[in-house]
Formats: C-alpha cells, structure tokens, sequence
C-alpha cells in the first residue's frame, strides 16, 4: 500500500454495534488521498476485538464488524479530484442495526502544490450517511471533516520524514452521542503520520493516527500495510478506543484493498 492507496477504516458504533462507511483513509481517519477518475476501489475490512469479554456485559464479546466498500473517483481533473462511495457493513450476529446495512460517503480535495508552490493537500468530505433516519435504530451520523496535509521534507541528505495531517469533524449530535448520551462529544480533531518505508522496502507503509472525542469514533491507531502488486495491499492495525464505554473493546483491523 502506498499513501495514495485507499486505506478503508473508521467506524459508526451505534448502542452497543459497531458500523461504519469509509472515504479513504489513514488506519482510522479520512485523508486527503482520493481514487483516481474511473478507478474503481474494492475494499473488505474486518474490525475483531481484541478481549473475549465485552464492555457491558461480564463473559458476552462486543460484536466483530466486517466492512466491504466501493469507491471510485468521478471527476477528470487533476487540479480537482471527487470520489464517491458505498459500504456495506455488518456484524452477522443479528443485531438490528444490521437490518441498515448501506452507508454512503463522498470527498472533494485538491492535491498538493496546486493552490501555490507550498501549498498543502486539501480536503472536505463526509462519512457514515445512513440509509435509517428515525427512531432508536437510526444511522445517520452524518460526518462532515475538513483535512490538510503535507508531505516533511528530509535534511542533511535524509529522505523525507513522511506525510502530516491535521483537521476537524463534526457529526450529527442526536446519533454520535458521549457517555451516558451526551450530545456535547459529536466533534474532535483529526491528526495522523504516514510514510513509505523505502528503507525497507517501497512497499511497506507505516501510519499513526488519532481522532479525538469521546464518541464511538474517537481512538488512537497504528498500522502497517504491504502492497503485493500495485493494485493489491494488506494492512494490519490496531485501534485504541478512547472511551470504551461507548465504543467498546478495542479492536485488531486486516484490510485487503484493490484497485481495478
């Protein structure tokens, strides 16, 4: 996997069910990356706790997600990029959450050094636009996420040190709730690093990111992913939940990406 390559996680976790449609990303976050015009992106991601015994119920596990996603990039341009996507997710343990299964995303962004010489990656864009908008059972959280990014350049004869990004997101209050509820942590920053390790071996990648909140999407991620052929990688993360009596265990993330 290269930094280009759609990397699809983040998560909707709704009651006590975890859900989730994905722009590409970091390991956790949106970036400023997105899908070349016409290149469709198949994603299958699978989120597996990392305990055997669930948060709110002593011996009873949180429930596994799996994740498969459709990406593709609709605008011609190189200066303005667009892609648009559609997940469908499940948990396959009957919850009825997964009665909802299609969430949508979208992305507008224009790469590096086209608003002037320095001037970062930029990106706006949304997530987890769920198909049920009323009652108890409800999936539109409704992510809206600003994003800049740039590549470090190396010193003293060294490669480059990687990519930063930086951004905020906000979500829909009545569904992206706190602890005990809460309407006020429907909102955080966004942050992550992340670089091809050429040391190594061009294609291996390595990537560290955060979004904050003390909702079901707020965590700290790590991850490395390997690129079998150009169109084909594998990464394998970690995710750290930053309160897990909303989002439950932790959970250990594979992800196989391809572009046809």
């Amino acid at each position: 996997m290269t930094p280009t390559t759609r990397l699809t996680l983040a998560t909707l976790l709704l009651g006590t069910t975890l859900l989730q449609a994905t722009p590409s990303t970091q390991i956790w976050i949106p970036s400023t990356d997105i899908q070349p015009f016409g290149v469709p992106h198949f994603g299958l991601d699978a989120y597996v706790r990392s305990t055997e015994n669930g948060y709110w119920e002593a011996g009873k596990r949180d429930p596994d997600v799996f994740d498969g996603g459709l990406t593709i990039g609709v605008l011609p341009f190189h200066d303005l990029q667009m892609e648009v996507g559609v997940d469908y997710i499940s948990t396959f343990s009957g919850s009825k959450y997964d009665d909802h299964p299609v969430f949508f995303n979208a992305k507008l962004g224009v790469p590096e050094g086209v608003l002037c010489s320095n001037a970062p990656a930029l990106a706006i864009g949304g997530y987890n636009f769920g198909t049920k908008r009323h009652n108890a059972t409800r999936t539109d959280q409704d992510i809206l996420y600003g994003l800049a990014s740039k590549v470090l350049p190396g010193f003293c004869g060294l490669p480059s040190l990687g990519r930063i990004s930086a951004g905020y997101y906000v979500g829909n209050n009545d569904v992206l709730t706190g602890p005990g509820g809460s309407t006020d942590d429907n909102h955080g920053i966004l942050l992550s690093w992340d670089r091809t390790m050429s040391e190594i071996d061009d294609r291996l990648w390595m990537a560290v990111d955060y979004q904050g909140g003390q909702n079901a999407l707020g965590a700290l991620n790590f991850g490395v992913a390997w690129a079998f052929t150009p169109n084909v990688s594998v990464i394998l993360g970690y995710d750290i939940y930053n309160e897990q009596s909303v989002a439950g265990a932790n959970t250990i993330t594979t992800q196989l990406d391809v572009n046809f």
